[in-house]
This record gives C-alpha cells, structure tokens and sequence, in this order.
C-alpha cells in the first residue's frame, strides 16, 4: 500500500512538529496534535481568481495548499504557541478565527489561494500551473510583506546554504550589532529581544537525482524532532504532500488531495473542515520525491540561535553529507543580500504583481542549480 492512515501499534517514538509521542500509551495526545494542525485542501465554488480564472484549485493547487499549511503552523506557534489545541466544540480564541481568515478563499484575505496564485505570476507560473516547493516559498515569502498583524520574517535560503548575517538583516531599519558570547552579528532588534520578528525559515533542497539518497534520511528525521520544526514541502512529482514528522521510516502528512467547498466567510465560519480529524496518513520515506523545502519557525532570537546549535551539532558535525550549510557570512561571490521590500503602492490583482520585483531564480533554474 502506497500510504496508510492509521495509527502504527509500535514502540517507536512518533514525532510530530518536534513533539514525540508514543502510539500505545499517548496516542489521544497525539491525535490531538495532528488534528489541531490547519488542513487546506483544494476547493471548489470559490469567485473566479482574478475575475476570470479558475474558481477551484482541483488538479493544480495542491503544493499551494501546502504553502498555506507550513505558514499557518508558522502563525500559530507565533500567535497562539506551540502547545495550543483545537476542540471540535468551539470556543476557539479570537486570534485562531483571525489567523484563519487570512486563509480564505477569497481575493482579499492575505494567504488566499487567489493571492498566491496571482502572487505566481511573478515567479514564471501561470495561474493553474503547477508549483514546486522552492516557487511557493517565493511566494510567501513576498505575500508574507503584506501581512502587518503577523509582522513575520520569511527567509528562503538559496544554493542549499543558510546565511546567519542575511538572517540577521530582515528587518534592516532595526538592525544594532551585538556579541551573543561566541560570534558578532547584526540582530533585528533595537533596544530589546522583544523586537525580533518572528521567522519562518524555508530551505528548498534536492536530497538526490530521481530518488531520495539514503544519507540523507537521518538528517531529515533530525529536523522534525528540533522544536523548531514547521514541516516539509514534497511529495511526488506534481503531487505535494505537507509532512509532518515521522514513525519508523515512514513520513507523516497531511493530504491536501480533497475537493471541498468553498467556505463562505463571516463571523461564524465553520472551521470544521479545516482540520483533518482522521488518522494521519503515513508513507515510506524512501518514496519521497528528492525535490522538498524544510520549514522552521523561530519566535525569538534565542530560537533561532539554538536552532543553529542543533543544525550544527546533529546535521553537520554528524554527516558525511550535509543536507544544507549554515554559514555565519554572505558568501563573497553571491549578489549583495537586499531584505525584501514591499512595493508603495499596496494593490492587488495584476498591478500588484507588476509591482513586485522578482527576488530570486525560477524553480526550473532552481532544480538545473541544485541538481
């Protein structure tokens, strides 16, 4: 069976989101957790994105879909914390109905998959394209700029290689240097560590030619056991998938291969389906396509400095070959690193595409790049 959605009877640690779990004795826990977790999945009846495109992303949305769900958890974690769980009776806070929101179906909710599909455009896709992972971080990464309440840093790292000062420059007007004891670095804060912005950290990545290389299965199971943890875009060709963590050698996802309807927005929308109350599915981590993208979510700086303490100690001092590089400077032959901007004038729709300039390469040169 290609993939199985029931719970493993196993001792076996279960790891979700850098949780662990046990499946005999902790599996409501555990449930719980996974059922908590925001659940996009395609929709259908929803206004025609753009006046006179395609009102459902049946057949073509389904790494977008998984876009929405990586920048949700980021979200929530900021917003509501990391322990915070969803009841099925309601009674939900005002910050979980607001974080929902920005995901309507709808032209002017921020994360919608009308903005993201439009948002494309910029990145070379056509609206009904298919998206891989290292295009859909772009996307976020840009929309991300429109999002004043969240106010939330995304960072997409190029060449397999994450840069601690680029990191570092997000937010260029609040930048101050500052010694954390072992290296000198510029922080985005002013006065106080209450002025980091919250950072969803995308690494897009290609663990292999046509398959997965085994040498890199451990590091990945290492990401989803670090705290930080926001999950993985991949799947397989043109199907994505939104992992979650692991069992075993089996990966954990949430599917977004469901069509439902478009929900109407309002005080009262039913939050219902957009949270996947079955088991969680499972696959073989050595069927996972070796296109993907590692989401991590750091609130505060110190996060994000032991973050880079766990990637330093358990993917590359213990790896013969590392999945990605943390170094601590701009590379000297990469171009000057320009925090992103957002343009003066906030439209939607095709002039707010024209307005924004486009960062970084295409997936097709991203793929030639890592290959």
């Amino acid at each position: 069976v290609e993939s199985t959605s029931y719970l493993p009877d196993t001792d076996e640690p279960v790891w979700v989101l850098g949780e662990c779990y046990n499946a005999k004795t902790g599996k409501t826990e555990l449930l719980s957790d996974v059922h908590s977790r925001l659940w996009f999945t395609y929709r259908k009846k929803f206004s025609p994105i753009g006046g006179t495109g395609p009102s459902s992303d049946a057949g073509w949305g389904c790494m977008l879909r998984c876009g929405q769900m990586i920048l949700a958890q980021a979200l929530v974690c900021s917003q509501l914390g990391r322990a915070w769980r969803w009841r099925a009776e309601g009674g939900q806070p005002e910050k979980y109905h607001r974080i929902l929101h920005c995901f309507l179906d709808r032209k002017d909710s921020c994360y919608s998959i009308h903005q993201m599909a439009q948002m494309g455009v910029g990145e070379g896709k056509s609206v009904g394209e298919w998206y891989g992972p290292n295009t859909v971080a772009q996307v976020l990464k840009k929309l991300a700029l429109f999002d004043d309440w969240n106010s939330l840093a995304v960072y997409v790292s190029m060449d397999n290689t994450v840069v601690i000062e680029d990191i570092s420059t997000e937010t260029p007007e609040q930048a101050c240097s500052h010694t954390d004891g072992h290296r000198a670095t510029t922080c985005p804060h002013s006065q106080s560590h209450s002025d980091w912005r919250p950072l969803l950290l995308v690494i897009p990545l290609r663990m292999g030619i046509n398959h997965i290389n085994p040498v890199y299965i451990q590091a990945l199971k290492e990401c989803f056991k670090m705290p930080q943890s926001c999950g993985v875009l991949g799947g397989k060709p043109n199907l994505a998938y939104y992992f979650i963590g692991f069992v075993g050698e089996e990966l954990i996802y949430l599917d977004p291969h469901t069509t439902q309807s478009a929900v109407e927005a309002g005080s009262g929308v039913d939050d219902q389906s957009y949270h996947c109350l079955r088991s969680p599915r499972r696959m073989k981590i050595t069927n996972l396509d070796p296109s993907v993208a590692l989401g991590f979510f750091c609130k505060s700086e110190d996060d994000f400095d032991s973050w880079c303490n766990l990637v330093q100690q358990e993917i590359q001092m213990k790896r013969n070959l590392r999945m990605f590089e943390l170094v601590e400077n701009h590379p000297p032959h990469w171009p000057p690193f320009v925090p992103p901007t957002k343009p003066e004038v906030q439209t939607t729709g095709a002039e707010f595409i024209e307005s924004t300039d486009k960062l970084f390469e295409s997936e097709e040169e991203f793929e030639i790049l890592n290959v």
